[in-house]
């Protein structure tokens, strides 16, 4: 549980109200309830309290008037087997826009109920125990994922995958601390074993070794999470957003015969056999001495440097060499426009001859592209890592466990320091302590009605 400050507490007085269904018309709406007030709320607009977690099919009314609001389904969730750990009811009801509103003004009367914030449903489940901080960033992953691969990782991390692994390390941790503090507390005792800190070798030699191995993993996670990004580059007209268009398939680029079409950088967003994939097209890079256009050489270089893969464009009977600021990623040469002059055979050897007009090698190109991004994404079949704050966690407890590993006979309280400070990393790691300063940029990012 993460330490509340006091107005995190007062919140949960309130009693919080929001839709969790989209917005705008449709079939069925679905309202979300929770805090104290749930139950009198329901008695007061239904009549009656349904039997927990029993759909009821009831007369919404409007209390202040009597005037039935809509027909629709109760469901009542009893505090604490709730989402929320709270009192929790759900109106499922139709989804017209005065339907809706008319509810909604009829909850807001009601006294200490008001709207929810983004995430607020799931921050009282973080802050009940509900969830931990890695399972709620789980939640918000399987929200967002648009993905196979993406909303498998994020099923696994709602589900408790790194959660469990991170308290079977914890209790290991917390063992060896138990052998440390004996010998700190008691070091005359003569029912506590010699030296009982030189045992915990054993216990934290584990740890660190499946800390390192994640931390090797990390990288294919976090891309599943975000995505590979692939930067076409190359010089002007070479047909980038000929390409772009093409592996799209849709417009996305202006294309046209003026060399510096393309300004800025060009972004869309692909699946390639469950992986995400951010495929960029850039400014052509050549000397320039038009403004504009070299702010856009600069981002094209730029964003090259940050690519997990440029693909190289030339023509193939004008092919040029990939420009040395590309920086030290993958990239691969691409000749274009191989149905108007074919490659000299030294030159195709090293390079893949396309044809955005006929389709030439673009199904070839395509399939190699989603290879690359299988193999960077491990597969789909990433470890425990999905964000830069689970590497730093797992970079700290790794950090502090070296130590120990490096000067197994340094002074007692210096194994127990290095100690503490893994168990706090790890703990930071699922919101135990010390998250205050994270979970406003958490809960942002969720939608009003979880």
């Amino acid at each position: 549980m993460p330490e509340l400050h006091e107005d995190s507490r007062a919140a949960t007085n309130d009693t919080i109200f929001a839709f969790s269904s989209g917005a705008g018309r449709a079939a069925i709406a679905v309202l979300r309830l929770s805090g104290p007030a749930t139950p009198l709320i329901i008695k007061s607009v239904v009549g009656r309290l349904p039997e927990p977690r029993r759909a009821s099919l009831a007369t919404l009314k409007d209390p202040a008037t009597d005037e039935p609001i809509d027909s629709g389904l109760v469901l009542f969730f009893s505090a604490p087997r709730s989402f929320t750990g709270e009192d929790c009811a759900e109106f499922h009801i139709h989804g017209g826009r005065a339907v809706a509103q008319r509810l909604i003004t009829t909850l807001a009367g009601f006294p200490g109920t008001r709207a929810a914030e983004p995430g607020e449903f799931t921050r009282r489940a973080l802050l009940n125990g509900k969830l931990d901080l890695v399972e709620v960033e789980g939640l918000g992953d399987l929200i967002e994922a648009e993905t196979e691969w993406q909303r498998r990782q994020a099923l696994r991390q709602l589900q408790g995958s790194l959660s469990r692994e991170a308290e079977r390390w914890r209790a290991a941790l917390l063992e060896a601390a138990a052998l440390v503090e004996a010998e700190i507390d008691f070091p005359d005792e003569g029912d506590v074993p010699q030296a009982p800190s030189r045992g915990v070798g054993a216990l934290v030699r584990p740890v660190l070794q499946s800390l390192n191995a994640e931390l090797a993993a990390g990288a294919a996670g976090e891309r599943i999470r975000d995505g590979v990004t692939i930067v076409i580059a190359g010089p002007p007209n070479a047909g980038k957003s000929t390409l772009m268009n093409a592996l799209a398939r849709r417009d996305v680029a202006i294309v046209s015969q003026i060399a510096g079409t393309t300004r800025d950088a060009i972004e869309v967003h692909l699946d390639l056999g469950g992986c995400a994939v951010t495929l960029i097209d850039t400014a052509g890079l050549r000397e320039s001495k038009d403004a504009i256009e070299l702010a856009g050489i600069a981002r094209a270089v730029e964003k090259a440097k940050n690519a997990d893969l440029v693909l190289w464009l030339s023509e193939a009977g004008r092919p040029v060499e990939p420009d040395v600021r590309l920086g030290p990623g993958a990239v691969w040469r691409i000749l274009t426009k191989c149905d108007l002059a074919p490659a000299e055979p030294g030159i195709a050897a090293h390079a893949l001859a396309i044809s955005a007009e006929t389709g030439q090698n673009l199904d070839k190109l395509l399939k190699d592209l989603a290879d690359f991004a299988s193999s960077a994404s491990g597969a789909g079949h990433a470890g425990l890592i999905t964000r830069e704050r689970h590497r730093k966690a797992f970079a700290a407890a790794a950090e502090a466990l070296t130590r120990i590993e490096a000067e197994p006979d340094a002074p007692i309280e210096i194994l127990a320091e290095d100690l503490r400070a893994a168990l706090f990393a790890l703990e930071r790691l699922v919101g135990r302590v010390d998250v205050e300063d994270i979970l406003g940029d958490i809960f942002s990012r969720f939608c009003i009605g979880k």
